[in-house]
């Protein structure tokens, strides 16, 4: 019988410890591998942040910069005309980042990998949509930023093969992430600093976030 175990994430101040599963195929019994992440312990090192595979594919740093900058434009937007919370669009653009720091724009489509980070995030924020959803706000959003007259996406042969687009970039993602999808945001920290520091100004607070 083929056994499962279960994974956790276990979080403190200082560190991440993520537990990893790992199966077997003869034994009942459960088998955990560890990771932890701290600022000792990174998840990327400074070679892997610098230069990135794109760079090494002879695509300029401000030319990545700003394929990083659409990818996160078209997460947020998407993120909003699916009615997302902010923290599952800003999961979705860590995963966006972290991906493109392991593979280049080069052989890996910026707007398919767009999308299988904002799928991916609404799974893991606990608000699941429909891959067809997913793609129907990208397809407007593409409309809307060509100039294009607005027409709902039309089920047919390219509708299919954007699906699996999407499907088999999710799955990489999760590959080339080593399914540590865990995103630790900021947000609370920076709302417990500015009251700490009394400035507790509603405009100040949401633009910090």
């Amino acid at each position: 019988m083929n056994s499962r175990t279960q994974s956790s994430c276990v979080l403190t101040n200082s560190s991440t410890t993520i537990t990893m599963p790992s199966t077997s195929d003869t034994t009942l019994k459960s088998t955990n591998i560890q990771l932890k992440v701290s600022l000792e312990v990174p998840l990327m090192t400074k070679e892997q942040l610098y230069p990135t595979p794109s760079m090494k594919d002879n695509i300029p740093f401000d030319v990545e910069f700003d394929l990083r900058l659409i990818g996160c434009e078209l997460i947020q937007t998407a993120g909003r005309l699916l009615k997302l919370p902010q923290t599952a669009m800003a999961t979705g653009q860590v995963l966006f980042h972290r991906f493109y720091y392991s593979k280049s724009f080069v052989k890996n489509p910026m707007e398919y990998y767009a999308m299988a980070a904002i799928f991916l995030s609404t799974k893991i924020e606990e608000c699941p949509r429909r891959i067809r959803d997913v793609l129907n706000v990208f397809h407007h959003i593409k409309q809307v930023r060509t100039g294009k007259v607005i027409k709902p996406m039309q089920i047919d042969e390219s509708y299919h093969i954007a699906k699996n687009q999407v499907i088999k970039a999710e799955r990489r993602l999760l590959k080339e992430l080593g399914f540590c999808v865990h995103v630790k945001h900021p947000h609370k920290m920076i709302l417990i600093y500015l009251q700490a520091m009394e400035c507790n100004q509603e405009s100040l607070s949401q633009k910090a976030c």
